[in-house]
């Protein structure tokens, strides 16, 4: 399900992520938190890819960078500016490790042509919609909200809280975060997922 850019794509936001949250924390429980981050967002991806999957499509894992600036055509950058390591790492050390941003991976989608035509008849996808894209992308964060609650029950708080804190940072609608795509895929369940992640973020904060 995963290829080798997809993978090498999660460790290094596996790695960023956790070595910021324990940056000025020592690093005593470095490896159970990169460890825990590695699950929630594993658990992210995969949600993902079953959803895609039944939409006759697939998705590709890939680091946030941020290509090109203004509207017009012309205008990109030399290089891409890779915003899903360099945010997590600056949000850290402005803050001296006192607030998190875990929202370092974005996602692209191709659609199955020959997978659709066998499945649906004599047609086929030449292209997803802003609905479907939107659906994968909801598919993760539920599944972020869905540990979060699984955690909690058997005990695992920390990561309880850091679904959470991941739902959240990818419910933001920026870019090419997750949340964007539900967003402008179909903003009634943008809004009730923006609810739901909103009062887990209260427990996160305030009960567990």
């Amino acid at each position: 399900m995963l290829n080798l850019k997809e993978v090498s794509s999660i460790i290094i936001a596996t790695l960023i992520i956790g070595i910021t949250i324990n940056l000025f924390k020592g690093i005593e429980a470095l490896l159970y938190t990169i460890l825990a981050v590695f699950c929630v967002v594993l658990v992210n991806i995969l949600a993902k890819k079953i959803a895609s999957f039944y939409l006759d499509s697939e998705i590709e894992v890939g680091l946030w960078k941020i290509e090109r600036y203004g509207f017009k055509p012309s205008q990109y950058f030399k290089k891409a500016i890779h915003v899903g390591i360099i945010l997590p790492i600056l949000v850290s050390l402005v803050s001296l490790g006192n607030v998190l941003w875990m929202a370092s991976l974005i996602f692209e989608v191709k659609p199955k042509i020959y997978g659709s035509a066998k499945r649906h008849g004599l047609y086929s996808y030449s292209e997803m919609t802003e609905d479907h894209i939107g659906l994968m992308a909801a598919a993760g964060v539920a599944a972020n909200l869905v540990f979060a609650v699984v955690g909690y029950l058997l005990g695992f708080t920390e990561f309880s809280r850091l679904n959470i804190f991941f739902a959240f940072f990818n419910m933001l609608p920026l870019s090419d975060l997750d949340g964007n795509k539900v967003f402008f895929g179909n903003i009634i369940l943008w809004s009730f997922l923006a609810a739901l992640v909103l009062i887990s973020l209260f427990y996160a904060f305030f009960l567990i």
